[in-house]
């Protein structure tokens, strides 16, 4: 026994000894290969280099608090003013002893999502981080995979599909009663967004709307219509989202956070997609046929394809966050800002008035996709509402090759920089958006009358609510019709809009950073 435990004792010594050994020599080959292939790639030293001087092990806690706090967006765009080369707006970061690039230059971003979009993808990182939510769909594939999840979406968001505004105004007399219930006091509108968008994509999207803002509240709540998963399905489907960031900060070491309440969580969601599912997998074809003459519904046409429920129910969370959050989101600071704007909410009424009438003399009939386009003070409200509050403010691509990005290296940081294979790109679109050689010295202010100016005809890159290239928003068209519509209405219904400021001061707001953004408060405003 004692020799056993002498030889065991030995083998674990030069374990000890070689492993070290091991991982120095690893490091040392990786260093010359890297230099080698930067070299031959024509890429030079990166300009700016950020540290917490732990190696980057102390700043993922630090990236949690901040995220919790509503102020990560903040404290990354923060970052590029405190640069020892601010003027070069792309940085190496580092995390757990791993480089991460973060980039805000339009050229590096370009190159990710359209010139080089084959040199970069979501990765396995992503994919894993996001998977326990939203299994295998168009935000979390690559490749063939991903292709094929974005044939399936695409006739969903054909013209004749989006132009179907009219199909809001139901959801528009509910949201209605809900803000007269209020009778002029102060209340969370975000709120009644996310549930107003939950609605209306269930039913553009699964072909029978889940009805969340019918509820006690207005006397319209039916217990014949709950089902398994419906009630607290905001709450669950917000916080696994918000659950999924935090793995994505913590990169490698994601899995530790994956217990208890997330998975809790991620279930209800699931039983609340799963109703969606089965509903539709119980109704024969011909059936589902004759449902959807009135229009292409993607779960209908989805069934037709595939009879696998979690393929089904993986491809409606996808779809859903993208026709859910996005749109909330939207509407929810477009509000804030115009509510403490007197002068711009005066001037959208104007132009809504002036087109459409107002009150009881509202020409409902008359708002469509092409007539919206038309309202130029409209457009520019959401565009800078999209410029100072992106949808999805920062993002990420995942290098599949050892290759290079554009910009962010040499004395002038306009040098191509060395990004090799499985290295992480985060691009921070918030922080683009507010860079002043594209927007001027006012760039962090919301002034919607910028979008008038010739300038901002030629950002290019430099704007991108949507992202771009291969894998632009296919729900693009959508978001801003059914946005455009709600602005539309509720200056029609309700003239008089006001902030409360005792109770919601803080500017800029705190942002909410999951998949995608809202306010981190209460968005409480006073609607009549």
């Amino acid at each position: 026994m004692s020799l056993l435990i002498h030889h065991i004792q030995d083998i674990l010594l030069k374990w000890y000894v070689l492993v070290p050994i091991l991982l120095v020599v690893l490091k040392v080959f990786s260093y010359f290969r890297n230099k080698s292939l930067s070299k031959k790639l024509g890429a030079k030293t990166h300009t700016n280099y950020v540290t917490d001087g732990f190696n980057g092990f102390l700043i993922p806690k630090t990236l949690i608090k901040y995220q919790k706090q509503g102020t990560y967006i903040a404290y990354l765009h923060g970052l590029f003013s405190k640069l020892e080369r601010p003027d070069v707006a792309t940085f190496i970061f580092r995390i757990f002893g791993k480089n991460l690039i973060i980039t805000r230059d339009p050229e590096n971003i370009k190159a990710m999502l359209a010139t080089q979009f084959n040199d970069f993808g979501l990765g396995l990182p992503r994919h894993t981080s996001f998977n326990p939510l939203l299994g295998d769909g168009i935000f979390t594939l690559d490749g063939e995979g991903w292709k094929h999840s974005r044939a399936m979406l695409r006739p969903q968001f054909a013209r004749d599909q989006v132009a179907h505004v009219q199909a809001l105004e139901p959801h528009i007399q509910v949201f209605a009663k809900h803000v007269r219930k209020y009778n002029k006091q102060p209340f969370d509108i975000q709120e009644l967004f996310f549930r107003f968008t939950v609605d209306s994509a269930t039913e553009f999207l699964f072909g029978e709307s889940v009805g969340s803002l019918q509820d006690e509240f207005i006397g319209m709540n039916n217990p014949s219509t709950d089902f398994d998963g419906k009630a607290g399905f905001a709450d669950a489907f917000n916080r696994s989202q918000h659950l999924i960031a935090q793995r994505s900060l913590l990169q490698n070491l994601y899995f530790l956070i994956s217990f208890g309440e997330f998975r809790r969580c991620n279930a209800h969601v699931h039983r609340f997609a799963d109703h969606y599912v089965q509903r539709a997998l119980n109704t024969n074809l011909e059936e589902l046929d004759k449902e959807s003459k009135g229009g292409y519904v993607f779960l209908y046409e989805l069934v037709k394809e595939t009879r696998n429920p979690k393929v089904l129910r993986d491809q409606l969370l996808n779809i859903l966050v993208a026709g859910r959050d996005t749109t909330a989101g939207l509407l929810s600071f477009a509000f804030y800002e115009l509510s403490r704007n007197k002068e711009m909410w005066d001037k959208l009424k104007e132009e809504i008035y002036e087109r459409f009438g107002s009150g009881e003399e509202s020409k409902i009939e008359e708002i469509t996709f092409e007539s919206l386009k038309k309202c130029e003070y409209l457009k520019a409200v959401l565009n800078e509402t999209l410029r100072v509050y992106p949808s999805v403010p920062r993002n990420g691509r995942y290098s599949l090759k050892d290759t290079t990005l554009p910009r962010g290296g040499g004395p002038n940081g306009l040098d191509p920089i060395f990004v090799p294979k499985h290295s992480n790109v985060l691009y921070c679109i918030y922080s683009t958006h507010r860079m002043e050689e594209f927007y001027g010295k006012d760039a962090d202010v919301f002034r919607p009358e910028r979008w008038f100016e010739p300038e901002v005809r030629k950002l290019g890159w430099a704007y991108l609510p949507f992202n771009g290239g291969p894998r632009i928003c296919l729900g693009q068209q959508f978001a801003l019709t059914e946005a455009s519509y709600v602005v539309a209405r509720l200056c029609q219904l309700f003239p008089d809009l006001s902030s409360d400021f005792n109770l919601n001061s803080e500017y800029p707001p705190r942002i909410a950073t999951h998949l995608t953004a809202s306010l981190q408060e209460n968005n409480l405003v006073s609607l009549y």
